[in-house]
């Protein structure tokens, strides 16, 4: 199979399973017990702490482990406890959008933020933003079906000086390119292990100095009170170890992932009535949205399939319908043109040689 599909998930880093392979059978201990086997435990989770906050240049005391980047964006918006105004971008992951909507429901007002053609937020939405003045507003760095990357840092100093509390999804950005927390004037940040060459069933929020979380989920002490239940420790050793790979080969992994998209965005831009959506905006390196006229991208994306070629027709945690990315939608891009679309994500274990084979099928499949 040739896989092209790391926004959905990334294969796990061998590095990554030696690290972790211990602790799913020889350190089994509780990292709660006080007895040896629950302290060397306990140790490699502080650890793995320490690894995820380099990465995004915090101290470790602010790293709250969860299940995932969706229990991470949850609890981010789970801030608000008194109805209060709240303003999410039209653009953000499904774990946004969706418990946003929740709170809408429980008496909390609600806006969405407009983005432009290229799917970027624009000064003229930031500043009705202000005089809208909401508590809490949330605005991902980076799309997952576009790979768009927001000037959050710059949003979020003018918001912050309105007293508004700032949170990212850093989800898709973590590994690809320099995600510091400070530097970004975010208040919360949301970060995935399985993003990044880690196991499945590993996030973490980040929490700013003097910034209040209220727990999802109680009946424990874990994770200062914010998050009770046994850790998961395989999977946070196996954070923590991404979190170090990436930390040393984030240049190396950048330069390497932007060649290849170089190399797909040339060849594919020869297929007759193909279109990179947001092809002028800053993006990520692994990342490409495209559609085809007249071909409908989920059934692209099963034709490929069965020539061994795995790609998505957008985002993995909102397929499965046959309605068009509401992203896509949201940069005014209309229905018809929308459901054409197949995203393509690469990794760093991508070669050309691969690149070339699945645009060639593409060329076969993408006859009007």
């Amino acid at each position: 199979m040739i896989y092209l599909d790391h926004n959905a998930t990334t294969p796990l880093d061998e590095r990554v399973l030696e690290a972790m392979l211990p602790f799913l059978k020889t350190y089994y201990g509780n990292p709660s017990s006080l007895y040896r086997h629950g302290r060397l435990v306990r140790s490699a989770i502080d650890t793995a702490r320490e690894q995820v906050a380099a990465l995004v240049g915090v101290s470790a005391v602010q790293i709250i482990f969860t299940s995932g980047g969706t229990e991470a964006n949850n609890l981010a918006l789970a801030t608000l406890t008194e109805p209060s105004k709240l303003a999410v971008s039209a653009i953000e992951h499904p774990s946004i959008i969706e418990p946003a909507l929740h709170l809408k429901n429980q008496g909390h007002e609600l806006a969405m933020i407009n983005v432009d053609s290229n799917g970027l937020i624009t000064q003229d939405a930031i500043n009705q933003l202000i005089q809208y003045s909401p508590k809490l507003v949330s605005m991902m760095l980076a799309n997952n079906e576009t790979g768009v990357i927001q000037p959050i840092a710059h949003y979020a100093e003018q918001l912050k000086a309105k007293h508004i509390t700032v949170h990212t999804d850093a989800v898709q950005a973590l590994g690809k390119i320099p995600v510091l927390f400070d530097s970004l004037n975010v208040d919360l940040m949301t970060l995935s292990s399985h993003k990044i060459y880690g196991a499945k069933g590993c996030g973490a929020l980040v929490v700013g100095r003097g910034i209040t979380i209220n727990p999802m989920l109680r009946g424990g002490g874990q994770e200062q009170n914010l998050r009770a239940g046994t850790e998961n420790v395989a999977a946070i050793v196996a954070f923590g170890k991404a979190a170090e790979l990436a930390k040393i080969e984030l240049v190396e992994r950048n330069e390497r992932l932007l060649t290849l998209r170089t190399l797909l965005e040339q060849h594919t831009l020869t297929i007759p009535h193909l279109t990179i959506f947001a092809q002028d905006a800053p993006r990520l390196s692994n990342t490409v949205l495209f559609g085809i006229d007249g071909i409908d991208g989920e059934m692209l994306v099963m034709k490929l399939d069965k020539k061994g070629m795995a790609v998505s027709s957008g985002s993995a945690c909102a397929s499965g319908g046959n309605t068009p990315s509401y992203v896509l939608l949201a940069m005014g891009i209309d229905a018809k043109q929308a459901k054409t679309a197949v995203r393509v994500s690469l990794g760093i274990h991508n070669t050309a040689t691969e690149i070339v084979d699945f645009v060639e099928q593409l060329r076969q499949f993408g006859q009007v």
